[in-house]
């Protein structure tokens, strides 16, 4: 029997209204909001002013911390305004508003780099955070962080799990461009000196575990020290703590990372944009999403540019076949509902759902009930009644003590609970509480 982790569920994948749709090219947008804040760290500084005159591909946001990304123009135009706008996640963002010029055309800097696969470790890492790449999974840490840790990795993990509902990006990636992501693993291998590699896919997706295993045949050299892992389906086996335990049998410790157990995770998403900036010498500029949810008249895959704005593809999808009640970027699990459709597609952005009233209805809570169902289901062994209880009575002190810190927020906890209690939310705001009293003492 294949090894799994602790609890984990098993939500409606809904993954069917877009898992088999080609990934298609969306329209090139009129105009792009290019948020400052594209990435886990410190937001860039914008290099940029308006009136000046840009290229796809041209540095925009200089990154002046280790933990932080850089940010490109994704479109050819002109810088028409910098100023505050909606972020995703974030809330407000600095960003740079770019009016396309419709030419589309690439900075000079933009090249393919000969020698691409004899490039040294050092030198991988530079191309790697000058090009901005950040995890596409969803975090959205910044990947030359990673590859720069000075313990020794012997295991790189690539996460084509994608166990959330609705989302299919990664899994269209897989199945289309199964050469790219392989070559771009290779990269990473070495760049962090590991000479063994696992990919894990989970068996709902059986186009891309078999594009993956034919790359893997059809490139001896490009396969060699990498397994193809088949997992059983389970949420969230995408977490990189539950893959990590899975794959490897290793346990990454409370508050710890996975270089703590010698070992890196990265998303297929951002392998293939590995291999398009050392092989093509193309930045991040662009990255495929799914758009769904009973909403949109045409679910899809779509490979968008980054600051493109969420109404912008919904009508570029048809528009909605009934009125929109919720608008969630990433996944219905552990997305971000959102006030409205002006926010614009981050790096971070793994898909935009819109759902209906009778999808996003919302329960009444009622009192816990002291079923411990949350606890059976939680991935990472901790008591979510108990921070609940603890948050209403504002007893922050006690929260530290129960490792909240390492929840991951994947909600599986919410989604069992009879009583409909929004533990997650409880979570959330019992994390921010301590934030800001360990930031003031």
């Amino acid at each position: 029997m294949a090894r799994t982790f602790i609890g984990g569920v098993h939500p409606k994948e809904e993954k069917s209204r877009a898992g088999e749709k080609p990934i298609r090219d969306s329209r090139l947008p009129s105009k792009v909001i290019i948020p400052m804040i594209q990435h886990t760290g410190a937001p860039c500084e914008i290099i940029v002013k308006p009136g000046d005159s840009v290229k796809k591909g041209q540095l925009i946001g200089r990154a002046t911390k280790f933990i932080s990304s850089p940010v490109h123009a994704s479109i050819s135009g002109i810088v028409k305004e910098l100023r505050d706008a909606p972020h995703p996640t974030a809330g407000r963002s600095a960003a740079v508003v770019i009016e396309s010029d419709g030419k589309d055309e690439w900075h000079e800097s933009v090249s393919a780099r000969p020698g691409a696969a004899r490039l040294k470790a050092a030198e991988l890492a530079d191309i790697i955070r000058d090009s901005g790449i950040v995890g596409l999974g969803g975090g959205a840490f910044p990947s030359h962080v990673k590859i720069k840790e000075p313990k020794k990795i012997d295991a790189v993990i690539l996460n084509g799990a994608e166990c959330e509902p609705y989302l299919a990006c990664d899994e269209r990636l897989m199945t289309e461009r199964a050469g790219d992501i392989l070559k771009g693993l290779r990269l990473i291998m070495n760049a962090v000196e590991a000479e063994e590699a696992f990919i894990a896919i989970e068996a709902n997706k059986p186009a891309a575990v078999l594009a993956v295993r034919k790359a893997l045949e059809e490139s001896d050299s490009e396969g060699r020290g990498i397994t193809l892992k088949v997992l059983p389906v389970k949420y969230p086996q995408g977490s990189e703590r539950q893959l990590i335990e899975v794959i490897l049998g290793r346990r990454v410790p409370p508050r710890g990372l996975p270089i703590d157990v010698n070992c890196v995770v990265y998303n297929v998403g951002t392998a293939s944009a590995i291999c398009e900036a050392v092989y093509k010498g193309r930045p991040l500029v662009e990255r495929t999403i799914t758009l769904s949810g009973d909403c949109i008249r045409e679910p899809v895959n779509m490979k968008v540019r980054i600051g493109t704005v969420i109404g912008e593809l919904l009508e570029e999808c048809g528009g909605p076949v009934r009125p929109v009640s919720k608008v969630i970027v990433g996944g219905p699990m552990m997305g971000a509902a959102q006030p409205g459709t002006d926010a614009p597609v981050t790096k971070g952005t793994t898909g935009v759902l819109f759902l209906s009233e009778k999808k996003a209805r919302v329960f009444d809570e009622i009192s816990c009930i002291k079923c411990g169902r949350c606890v059976d289901a939680c991935p990472m062994n901790l008591l979510p009644l108990v921070y609940a209880k603890f948050v209403k009575k504002e007893k922050w002190d006690r929260l530290s003590r129960y490792n909240i810190d390492d929840c991951i927020e994947c909600g599986s906890c919410a989604y069992v609970c009879p009583s409909r209690i929004p533990l997650v939310q409880y979570i959330k705001t019992g994390k921010r509480e301590l934030f800001y009293i360990r930031k003031t003492y």
